[in-house]
């Protein structure tokens, strides 16, 4: 017989006994979160609640109808797995014939359990095992899908930053989804290269809009994060092109800008897949002047050429990049719509562009139902 260690005393092994059963506690609660875990804790108050309801129904008709059921059904829907469903489903359906047999014929008086009850129990508990079967074919949890979409947001928020500029540079970018939506088809990755003397800023519209391209933005965004900076710039937009060409989506094509910008002298290169072009605003002259790189759309066909076009910002000069929702409706023409938002951008000019970028949206396409992004470059 193995001999206990010297010292092991009753309370040294009550304590042990006590952290591993604290330790089972804490795993099984995260699990549980996280949709890794058992469902029972779930399925025994769902269960539980059954009876309660029926009693009540019972007792208090005019304040517990029979229809009170479909809490507990409804609630097992979003909660169960499909197998721990159907155990639930079949306690209530006891539970509705012993309140019909409790109750009497429904013809006697309103509370009682009709056939209409029934019919809209039915139909909750079977929308509840749909939902439940696509969960788990989905596999993610009703409790952690708000969650991963939660994250997924938040992850495209944060690649489509701006890295913090040296001091007599300013740049911001705004972005509005369709439809007050939390997912776009338009997406902004930025990174210095060169030791931080180079900013590379590349915009991205993919076809669609709303949650339809979201998903596709998503992946692209992270492609296009991994590709920038560890190419030279001219490199970028090919191999881009040639990502989306590997992925064979029906609709995959998406445009692009791609904005170099030397942060010591002020030149730049933009490099265009199909983008509109952007606007520079001349302090020297108080005129903006249109800078349109020349390129076809990303994911069309292969061995496609970029070709940039250069220009300097100067002290006092701002570049705007922008996507087609921005300044395309059905309304007005792309030339319409950059005629007006670079009529709302002079406002800013005399007292700055900090903060102007999510103005300019609301002043120009507060209602568009497109995908709006808009990138400000300024040079104090």
């Amino acid at each position: 017989m193995a001999q206990r260690p010297a010292g092991d005393s009753l309370w040294a092994r009550w304590r042990r006994a006590l952290h591993r059963a604290r330790v089972r506690v804490r795993k099984s609660g995260v699990d549980y979160f996280r949709g890794d875990g058992s469902d029972w804790l779930a399925l025994c108050v769902l269960v539980l609640s059954v009876p309660a309801l029926a009693w009540t129904t019972v007792l208090l008709p005019e304040w517990c109808p029979p229809t009170a059921l479909v809490l507990p059904v409804l609630a097992g829907g979003l909660l169960l797995r499909p197998s721990s469903l159907l155990l639930l489903y079949a306690t209530s359906a006891a539970a509705i014939v012993v309140e019909s047999a409790a109750l009497g014929p429904y013809q006697v008086g309103p509370d009682r359990v009709s056939p209409g009850s029934v019919l809209v129990i039915s139909a909750v508990a079977f929308s509840g095992m749909l939902i439940a079967q696509f969960r788990s074919r989905v596999g993610v949890p009703w409790r952690g899908g708000g969650t991963m979409l939660f994250d997924l947001r938040e992850r495209i928020r944060m690649q489509s930053r701006i890295p913090k500029l040296p001091a007599g540079w300013h740049a911001e970018m705004a972005l509005r989804p369709a439809g007050g939506q939390s997912f776009s088809g338009d997406f902004v990755v930025a990174t210095r290269t060169s030791g931080g003397r180079v900013l590379e800023v590349v915009l991205t519209d993919v076809s669609g809009k709303g949650m339809d391209a979201g998903s596709r933005a998503l992946l692209l965004s992270g492609a296009f994060g991994g590709l920038l900076g560890s190419l030279p710039p001219p490199a970028f937009l090919p191999a881009a092109n040639g990502y989306l060409l590997r992925q064979n989506w029906d609709e995959g094509f998406a445009t692009s800008v791609h904005l170099v910008l030397d942060l010591e002298s002020g030149d730049y290169e933009l490099l265009s897949a199909g983008h509109l072009p952007g606007v520079q605003l001349s302090a020297g002259t108080g005129r903006w002047e249109e800078k349109a790189a020349e390129g076809p759309l990303l994911g069309v066909y292969d061995g496609a050429e970029f070709h940039a076009v250069k220009g300097t910002l100067r002290a006092g000069d701002v570049l705007m990049l922008f996507t087609d929702g921005l300044v395309e409706t059905a309304e007005r023409d792309i030339a319409e719509g950059t005629d007006r938002l670079i009529g709302e951008a002079d406002r800013f000019v005399a007292t700055g562009f900090r903060g102007a970028a999510w103005r300019l949206i609301e002043a120009v396409a507060k209602d568009v139902n497109d995908d709006r992004a808009l990138l400000i470059v300024c040079r104090d």
